[in-house]
């Protein structure tokens, strides 16, 4: 059989850390630049469970090694409990492992991508480039705070660059300024991007309205979804807002035919509880308790407007690239870097602040965000300038 030295990119790999709004970003990548069929998923994790919670500062190296100190001493981990449910099925990512891979396999598969996304990833995939440099094409998503020449390309949302912000210089104590990252300016081999990656192109909606036509489809519209994340360090709020968004829902609910609200893996009980027992009773009100299928695609597909809360970039961003109606709860609660992408949303034209004053029959349209195919572009625009392609 003969060698293959097209430099055509033939399969990717994607180094996860086991959060879905990591490696949600990552495969909605390798999905627009055409290898939905073509990756396979690695994972970096760390132990979780008991008092991990208060170690998570630690590299996930140290951090593995600490642990097994402990079993050992115990006789079993006092630390451990079980990974996210999901994750055993899918391989730990070991670097010498997958450099080795893309170098053996470079002269018949060509060169290797790698796309990996979150603080966790970033040890285990700066070495696979460094192990094989002239076999490997590294994308990391979310910025790695410094030492960007280990990577490929960067892509990362424009607020993460809000430090450097003069606004944002004077919050900060001239004693810490030297560590607050990003250092410098973004270089050529960074992209940047409004807000999160995520794979709910027009494909995955076309699909997902198939799927979801049963449930979804028949309800009486317009369709308000309503989706609630949880408080966050940098856009807290609590049950007096939760309430305030009762109250707000109520006000507009006659202009709408349904409304479906879900909630995200974060919302708090207390926030929870407050929503079904102020709503659940309202026939034009639907619930997702969280048992069976995720609607969460089918409500991007047949939404006709959406409310969800601030805390979320990567619900706002999936939201925001439907080209329909986003209303934002929370969003003056928001601070730092938060609060500067909550203001680029509404800069944008593509979301507005919920004030229960709408109408939810009026709708409004905007250019839909298109962070996933950009960024997509630009990976193939740097494979190009060294000689590389993507096999169709």
């Amino acid at each position: 059989m003969a060698e293959i030295l097209d430099g055509a990119i033939r399969r990717a790999v994607v180094i996860g850390n086991g959060f879905a709004g990591a490696e949600n970003q990552c495969i909605g990548l390798v999905r627009a630049l055409g290898f939905s069929n073509r990756h396979t998923i690695y994972r970096v994790t760390r132990p979780r469970g008991g008092i991990n919670r208060w170690l998570q500062w630690l590299p996930v190296s140290v951090h593995k090694k600490l642990e097994s100190v402990v079993r050992m001493s115990c006789g079993k981990s006092s630390l451990r409990t079980p990974h996210t449910i999901g994750l055993s099925n899918v391989l730990e990512a070991d670097a010498h492992h997958l450099a080795t891979m893309a170098r053996e396999t470079f002269h018949k598969g060509g060169p290797l991508l790698v796309v990996a996304s979150g603080r966790d990833t970033i040890s285990v995939a700066s070495s696979i480039k460094r192990l094989a440099p002239e076999n490997v094409f590294l994308v990391q998503i979310q910025h790695p705070r410094f030492h960007l020449n280990r990577f490929d390309l960067v892509i990362t949302p424009r607020h993460d660059y809000y430090p450097q912000t003069p606004h944002a210089q004077q919050q900060i104590p001239w004693f810490l300024r030297r560590w607050v990252t990003p250092w410098e300016p973004p270089g050529r081999n960074v992209v940047l991007t409004v807000g999160a990656l995520h794979q709910a192109d027009s494909a995955a909606l076309r699909i997902a309205a198939s799927a979801w036509h049963k449930e979804l489809g028949t309800l009486p519209k317009p369709l308000l979804v309503v989706n609630v994340g949880g408080p966050t360090g940098n856009c807290p709020y609590g049950v007096d807002l939760v309430k305030k968004l009762v109250v707000m829902l109520q006000s507009v609910l006659w202009s709408c035919g349904s409304i479906r609200i879900s909630f995200s893996r974060r919302t708090p009980d207390k926030i929870r509880k407050i929503l079904v027992k102020e709503l659940s009773t309202n026939p034009k009100v639907q619930i997702w308790d969280g048992e069976g299928p995720n609607p969460h695609m089918g409500h991007l597909a047949w939404a006709d407007a959406f409310v969800i809360t601030a805390d979320s970039v990567s619900m706002l961003s999936e939201a925001c690239s439907t080209g329909k109606p986003v209303y934002v709860v929370g969003a003056e609660l928001c601070t730092w870097k938060f609060a500067d992408f909550q203001n680029s949303l509404q800069k944008h034209g593509v979301a507005r602040p919920f004030t229960g004053k709408q109408n939810i029959t009026e709708s409004w349209s905007y250019p839909p965000l298109n962070d996933t195919a950009e960024a997509s572009r630009q990976v193939i625009a740097a494979l190009a300038q060294r000689g590389w392609t993507i096999h169709p």
